[in-house]
């Protein structure tokens, strides 16, 4: 463990933090990763946790939720599920623990995995799951489970004014019937010519509602791009080429019944949906662009090709020389972009740009001196 004289100087301060969200995918994740580096570089050794998880990926035969792989790769630690991911409500959760079948004590679970990190790490992070009522049906509500913890809470929101307060009001009110302390709030999501003024009527509010104003990050659409292996699994197609670029992220769509001209000539990752019989005319018009702008470089990410039939051998010929990812797909264009335009985006390890951006955006954005009151920023 890093050696740190911090929290001998933090009289009566908590050595964890809670990260909450008001609902799903509002930005906890990207939050965390923020929070977790910038008070790893002012020389604290940091811990992880997210006691309560949903969705998992299966390591060795042992479950783990999917974020904690993520921040294992930051903070370069070997998962130990019971530690760093210790409950796990999974599909089938909710019938097992109303039917009172299953064999382990959640709260002594959880106090265990607090108990090994906090005497490991100078600081633990424990990131929420959902929204605070998630897990209520186990009594694991983040409400209950950052009281158990024994660390204060940061609230994430998204941005805006008054659906902002709302959801503040309604969510925040768990954590007060815990006798919880939320230390403050990130507003999340902000658009970015709607930030001073977000910024100054929430002050007001916050002012009055005694909570403090961490931050108010500006909404980044880098972060919701989804990745060529995302798309293809949103609608169940099959990657005939070029299989090893799946991690190409795509910032835009284009529909190959209408080529937009500005699109192909300024800008790049884009993913063209086409039908089979429209996709040699399309590939034809992104050459004509492309040659006419000077672009060496293919401005796709990818193609999705729907319905039957062979492809023509102009656009096997592009896809090969510009190493472009190809996607047939049994349903119709309508319905592909529709499907595509739903995907969940969400950080994980082979998105690395995501990472480096959220760290970035918190850093940039949040005034850490209320988390970190000893230290220079």
């Amino acid at each position: 463990m890093i050696e740190n004289t911090y929290f001998s100087r933090m009289e009566n301060k908590s050595k964890s933090l809670y990260i909450a969200a008001t609902s799903q995918h509002i930005g906890k994740t990207t939050s965390t990763l923020g929070l977790v580096s910038a008070i790893r570089s002012k020389g604290i050794d940091v811990g992880y946790c997210k006691p309560v998880g949903q969705k998992f990926l299966d390591i060795n035969n042992l479950r783990v939720d999917k974020d904690t792989v993520l921040f294992a790769d930051l903070l370069d630690f070997e998962v130990i599920p019971e530690i760093h991911s210790p409950i796990i409500l999974g599909a089938g959760a909710t019938e097992k623990i109303l039917d009172k079948d299953f064999d382990f004590d959640p709260e002594q679970v959880l106090l265990n995995a607090k108990k090994t990190l906090e005497s490991n790490h100078d600081f633990v992070i424990y990131e929420g799951t959902g929204h605070p009522g998630v897990g209520s049906i186990a009594g694991l509500s983040n409400a209950k489970v950052a009281k158990l913890m024994g660390a204060k809470v940061i609230m994430v929101v998204e941005g805006g004014i008054g659906s902002t307060i709302d959801m503040l009001n309604m969510t925040t009110s768990l954590f007060r019937e815990e006798g919880v302390e939320i230390l403050g709030v990130i507003v999340n999501k902000v658009r970015p010519d709607k930030l001073e003024k977000v910024r100054k009527y929430l002050s007001l509010w916050f002012e009055r509602a005694n909570l403090k104003l961490l931050g108010v990050v500006p909404y980044d659409p880098s972060l919701a791009y989804p990745l060529i292996l995302s798309i293809s699994k949103a609608i169940n197609g099959k990657i005939t080429h070029n299989i090893e670029n799946l991690d190409n992220r795509v910032a835009n769509i284009i529909a190959g019944s209408v080529i937009d001209y500005e699109k192909v000539r300024n800008k790049e990752d884009l993913l063209l949906v086409v039908s089979n019989r429209g996709v040699a005319e399309a590939i034809s018009k992104i050459n004509i662009i492309s040659d006419t702008a000077e672009k060496i470089k293919s401005p796709l990410a990818g193609i999705v090709v729907t319905g039957e039939g062979e492809l023509d051998e102009s656009v096997v010929d592009y896809v090969n020389t510009h190493k472009v990812p190809l996607i047939r797909t049994d349903l119709d264009t309508y319905g592909s972009v529709i499907k595509i335009s739903r995907i969940e985006v969400k950080i994980n390890r082979n998105t690395p740009w995501k990472v480096r951006r959220a760290i970035e955006l918190i850093e940039e954005n949040l005034d850490l001196s209320t988390i970190l009151p000893d230290q220079k920023f």
